[in-house]
C-alpha cells in the first residue's frame, strides 16, 4: 500500500536532474579544469534523458505520486519537457562563456538543481512541495549570478538575495496560514475547506504566496532584481533565469489558483498582469543596454503569462493558451538572449548597427527573435498571445484581452530601437567587433533557437492538441 502512494519512479525526471547535479557538484572537483568540457557533456546527456523519461509519462494518463502531494499529468509533463530542454539550449552559451573556468562544473550543477526546483513547482500540489520547489529553485540562482565576478554581479546578487528572502518569506507566511486556517497542505482537501474559512483571511494568505511566486516568476511585485541580474551577470546565468524558472512558478500559480475560492485572487492576478506588462514595457523602452532591456522585457512578458491564469475555471483555453506561450517563450527569449550572448562586446544598441551587413544569420535570428517576442506571425508567442487574449475574452475579462493588444503594440517601440540599427548601414560609424569565431555557439543557438520559435508557431496545431489533452 505504501508502494501504491509514494510511486517514486513517477518522478523519475526529477530524481534525474537532482542527481545529476549532485554528480556534477562532486564529480567536478575530481576532473582538472581542462576537462571540464565532460561534466558539461554529462550535463547534456542528463537532461536529454531528462526528456526523454518525461515524454515516455507524457502518454500515460493523468495521476499523482507521494499521496498526491505531485502531480503527474500533461501540464507536469510539458514544464519537464520545457525546463530540462531549455537548459539544455543554454549550455550551448555556457560553452562559450565558462569553458574551462574555475567554476564550470559548479555552474552545470547550479543549473541542474534549479532546473531540479522549476519542475517541482510546476508539479506542486501540495503547499509543503510548493516551498520546497521554491527553495530549490531559487537558492541556487544566488550563485549563478554571482559567478559574474564583477562589482555590478555583487550588487545584483545581493539585490536577487534580499528580495529572495522578503518573498521567500511571504509565500512561507500563505503557507502557514492557509495550512492553520483547513488543517492541511494538500490542494484537494484545501479546495474543500477554504470555501467555510473567513475569506479575508484567505485573501490575505493567497495574496501572501501569489508574491513570493512573483519573485520566482520575475513579474510585479517581485520584480526588480531581474533588470539588474540580467545586466551584469554573466550570459548563461541571464538567459536561464529570465527563462526557465517562469515555467515552474507561472504554473504552480495556475495550480492554486484552481483550488482558492474565485473570490480571492482573480481580481489580484488581473492587477499583476496589468501592472508587470505595463510597467516592463515602459521602462524597457529607456535601456539602451540590450540585456538590461531584455530583463525588463521579460517582467512585460509575465504580465501576458499571467493573462491566461485570470480566466482559470472559467475558460478552458486558459491552460492550453499558457502551455503553448511559455514553449514559444522559452524558445523566442533564448534566442534574444544568445545573439547578446554571441556578441559581448555589444553592450549598447547602437553597438549593433551595421550588424546585419556583417552577420546576416546573426541580425535574422534577432529579427526573429524581437517580433516573436512582440507576438508577430508566425511565431509561437504569437499564438501564445492570440490565444491568451482569447481565453480571457471567453472567461468573462474582454477589457484584460484589450490590454493585451495595447501592450503588444507598445512593446513593438522599444523592441525597434534595437532592430533599427542593426539593419541601418554602418557608414561612418565604427562598429564594435567582436570574436565570432570564439563565441560560435552561442552564435548557433540564436539562430537554432530563433528557428524553433517559428517552427513552434506553424506547427501550432500539433502542439495544441498534445497541451489541450
Amino acid at each position: 500500500m505504501e508502494t501504491e502512494m509514494m510511486r517514486p519512479l513517477l518522478l523519475l525526471p526529477e530524481m534525474l536532474l537532482a542527481g545529476g547535479a549532485l554528480a556534477a557538484l562532486i564529480g567536478g572537483s575530481f576532473v582538472p579544469r581542462h576537462r571540464q568540457w565532460t561534466i558539461r557533456i554529462f550535463t547534456a546527456i542528463v537532461l536529454a534523458a531528462t526528456i526523454v523519461a518525461a515524454a515516455i509519462q507524457l502518454r500515460s494518463p493523468a495521476t499523482s505520486a507521494f499521496d498526491d502531494s505531485f502531480a503527474v499529468d500533461t501540464t507536469t509533463g510539458i514544464a519537464r519537457i520545457l525546463a530540462a530542454s531549455g537548459t539544455l539550449l543554454i549550455l550551448a552559451i555556457a560553452a562559450d562563456e565558462i569553458s574551462a573556468s574555475a567554476r564550470e562544473s559548479e555552474s552545470y550543477a547550479l543549473l541542474l538543481f534549479s532546473t531540479a526546483g522549476t519542475v517541482l513547482l510546476a508539479g506542486a500540489n501540495d503547499l509543503l512541495a510548493l516551498a520546497v520547489g521554491f527553495l530549490l529553485a531559487s537558492i541556487p540562482l544566488y550563485a549563478l549570478i554571482g559567478l559574474a565576478h564583477t562589482r555590478g554581479g555583487a550588487e545584483a546578487t545581493m539585490k536577487t538575495y534580499l528580495m529572495g528572502a522578503l518573498f521567500g518569506i511571504l509565500l512561507l507566511l500563505g503557507v502557514t496560514i492557509l495550512s492553520g486556517l483547513t488543517g492541511t497542505t494538500g490542494y484537494a482537501e484545501l479546495a474543500d475547506r477554504l470555501a467555510d474559512a473567513p475569506q479575508a483571511v484567505v485573501t490575505v494568505a493567497a495574496v501572501a504566496v501569489i508574491a513570493g511566486l512573483m519573485f520566482k516568476a520575475g513579474g510585479v511585485p517581485g520584480h526588480f532584481w531581474v533588470p539588474d541580474a540580467a545586466q551584469a551577470t554573466t550570459a548563461t546565468a541571464a538567459t536561464f533565469l529570465t527563462t526557465v524558472p517562469k515555467i515552474g512558478a507561472l504554473l504552480a500559480v495556475y495550480r492554486l489558483a484552481t483550488v482558492l475560492p474565485p473570490s480571492s485572487w482573480p481580481l489580484l492576478v488581473a492587477a499583476l498582469a496589468v501592472a508587470s506588462m505595463t510597467l516592463g514595457n515602459l521602462a524597457a523602452y529607456w535601456q539602451s543596454d540590450p540585456r538590461r532591456l531584455l530583463g525588463w522585457s521579460t517582467v512585460s512578458q509575465v504580465g501576458f503569462l499571467l493573462v491566461p491564469i485570470v480566466a482559470a475555471g472559467r475558460s478552458d483555453l486558459a491552460l492550453p493558451s499558457l502551455l503553448v506561450y511559455l514553449t514559444g517563450y522559452t524558445a523566442t527569449n533564448i534566442a534574444a538572449f544568445a545573439v547578446s550572448a554571441a556578441l559581448p562586446e555589444h553592450r549598447d544598441l547602437a553597438d549593433y548597427r551595421g550588424l546585419a551587413a556583417q552577420r546576416p544569420w546573426l541580425a535574422a535570428a534577432l529579427l526573429v527573435a524581437l517580433l516573436g517576442l512582440v507576438g508577430t506571425p508566425p511565431t509561437a508567442v504569437f499564438v501564445g498571445k492570440l490565444t491568451t487574449a482569447t481565453a480571457a475574452w471567453d472567461g468573462g475579462y474582454a477589457w484584460l484581452a484589450v490590454v493585451v493588444f495595447g501592450n503588444s503594440v507598445l512593446s513593438l517601440f522599444y523592441y525597434l530601437r534595437w532592430i533599427t540599427p542593426t539593419y541601418r548601414d554602418a557608414g561612418d560609424k565604427p562598429v564594435v567587433e567582436s570574436r565570432l569565431s570564439d563565441r560560435r555557439w552561442s552564435a548557433r543557438l540564436a539562430v537554432s533557437a530563433a528557428a524553433l520559435s517559428l517552427v513552434a508557431g506553424l506547427a501550432a496545431g500539433p502542439l495544441w492538441y498534445v497541451v489541450s489533452r
